[in-house]
């Protein structure tokens, strides 16, 4: 329908559940790396509280949180906690494959206490084994009071030294009201950690908006800066919503057979696609009249990057088509490895820094030999004509806005040893490494234990361009996470010859 009007592959903004479309903000990350870490260290017994307002990506972090748990881990996920407690148990037996007869005979549905002995002998056997055992419960407002105490029961289930089972609640809002209350502060003083899922703001919108776009298949999003602005308006930056609203704006724009999508469009989708909100008259002008001068000087800005010079025969191409040399590895899907791992492969990698200077540089198709090597690992600011270096600190998010394979300086507990990796690719979930040699898959969560920010790249320019207006700079500096001064250090010439030909990162690692 409007997918080939948009060059588009398959819908960017379904609201289908789909990981390949998995955008998360560093709220979400962190999120997710703490209930990891939660999992992971076991024993602790307490509950982890994660609440969010719908829509905000609790259920798409319970996925993949599911989808990267360790393997030496099993999972009761309770989808639908309106149960009594015998009902409860029940459930979570039945999660966990627990046979639940004797002698012939079901366990008395009635019995808690039958439930609660079969759950015990199996957790109890589980710590033999040295297994872990998790309890998801997915929209946890909706426990009853008695569940609930159900529910903190269970954390009494218990060896000398450890406890046997760890538990986490997602839930709206209204779960940290309902915990709030005087008779389930025994409940609420076992939670260990607490996290608020918020809606991305206006920078994170834009980038999900990108992110979305770009694994459909397109090139250039057909949301104008004000139509953008006006989707975070009134989605509220709410994912869902967002969806929801580009959807059907992408639609009205083909009805239209509009190329570009402009605030009135979105405008008109979110009064089809939302309930009608009570407007204050005496607000309207002063808001107005910010979206106004927000346009313009996003327009300015735009109007400052397209005059970027790109080699006409690479601009050509689908971001996926770039010509990349033959070092760069192959999108092929890699075996994941786990944290515990990726710390071993880094204290045994090489000390030397060859390796991983010699695929950068091969990736720029530059000479690669050791005396070449030597030269460019001094790293001085231009390597040769048109060539460049760079050592920064940046966060993964930037790095892959950048879309620029570099080199990640890995710490290692002994300060003679260094190690070198080249990132190569990142998606959602994984990061793409080549360490040592070999190319390796780990989770986004495991590289925060080795990698501090610290980065080298190269890259190469024949940009030539007048000293465009600071406030245009800051802006795009902001877009990418870089500390917007306003100033053309080496990080934004990095970051302005992005859009260049040479090799760029591999976005689906699946």
């Amino acid at each position: 329908m409007y997918l080939e009007h948009y060059g588009l592959k398959e819908p960017p903004f379904s609201i289908t559940p789909d990981p390949r479309f998995v955008f998360l903000s560093e709220r979400h990350r962190d999120a997710l790396a703490h209930l990891l870490f939660g999992i992971g260290q076991g024993g602790s017994g307490g509950f982890v509280q994660l609440t969010g307002e719908v829509g905000t990506g609790k259920t798409t972090l319970c996925r993949l949180l599911l989808e990267q748990i360790p393997a030496d881990t099993r999972v009761a996920l309770v989808l639908n906690p309106r149960l009594t407690p015998v009902e409860l148990l029940e459930t979570i037996c039945e999660e966990l494959h627990l046979d639940i007869t004797f002698a012939g005979s079901e366990v008395q549905r009635g019995s808690i206490k039958a439930l609660v002995d079969v759950l015990n002998a199996y957790l109890l056997d589980a710590y033999a084994q040295g297994l872990r055992v998790v309890l998801i419960i997915d929209e946890a407002q909706n426990l009853s009071i008695e569940a609930l105490e159900q529910v903190r029961l269970l954390t009494n289930l218990e060896t000398d030294t450890q406890k046997l089972l760890q538990i986490i609640l997602l839930g709206q809002p209204e779960l940290r009201v309902l915990l709030a209350r005087d008779d389930l502060r025994q409940l609420a003083q076992r939670i260990t950690a607490r996290f608020h899922l918020t809606p991305l703001d206006a920078t994170e919108t834009e980038r999900y908006l990108r992110h979305r776009h770009a694994i459909a298949g397109g090139l250039h999003l057909p949301f104008s800066p004000a139509a953008i602005q006006r989707l975070h308006r009134h989605s509220g930056g709410v994912p869902r919503l967002i969806n929801v609203l580009a959807e059907r704006s992408l639609l009205a724009g083909y009805a239209r057979d509009a190329i570009v999508l402009d605030a009135r469009t979105v405008d008109l989708a979110a009064k089809e696609a939302l309930p009608p909100k009570i407007r204050h008259p005496s607000t309207w002008k002063p808001l107005l009249a910010t979206a106004i001068v927000a346009v313009i000087a996003i327009s300015v800005f735009l109007a400052f990057r397209p005059a970027l010079p790109v080699p006409a025969r690479d601009a050509a191409m689908p971001p996926k088509m770039r010509l990349a040399p033959a070092s760069i590895p192959s999108t092929s899907a890699m075996p994941l490895m786990d944290a515990a791992l990726l710390m071993q492969g880094v204290a045994s990698a090489e000390s030397a820094s060859l390796p991983a200077w010699q695929s950068l540089l091969s990736a720029w198709g530059l000479p690669d030999s050791p005396a070449d090597i030597a030269i460019a690992a001094n790293c001085a600011p231009t390597l040769a004509d048109q060539v460049f270096c760079l050592r920064g600190r940046a966060t993964l998010d930037t790095l892959t806005a950048i879309d620029r394979p570099v080199l990640l300086h890995l710490n290692t507990r002994d300060p003679h040893h260094e190690t070198w990796a080249m990132l190569v690719g990142a998606d959602a979930l994984r990061v793409r490494l080549q360490l040592d040699g070999a190319v390796i898959d780990i989770p986004r969560v495991a590289l925060q234990s080795v990698w501090s920010g610290d980065y080298t790249a190269i890259w190469r320019s024949s940009i030539r361009s007048a000293t465009p207006n600071a406030d245009n700079v800051r802006r795009f500096q902001a877009e990418l996470g870089l500390i917007p001064d306003g100033t053309i250090g080496p990080e934004t010439r990095f970051a302005l010859a992005a859009d260049g030909s040479g090799p760029h990162l591999q976005r689906s690692l699946h």
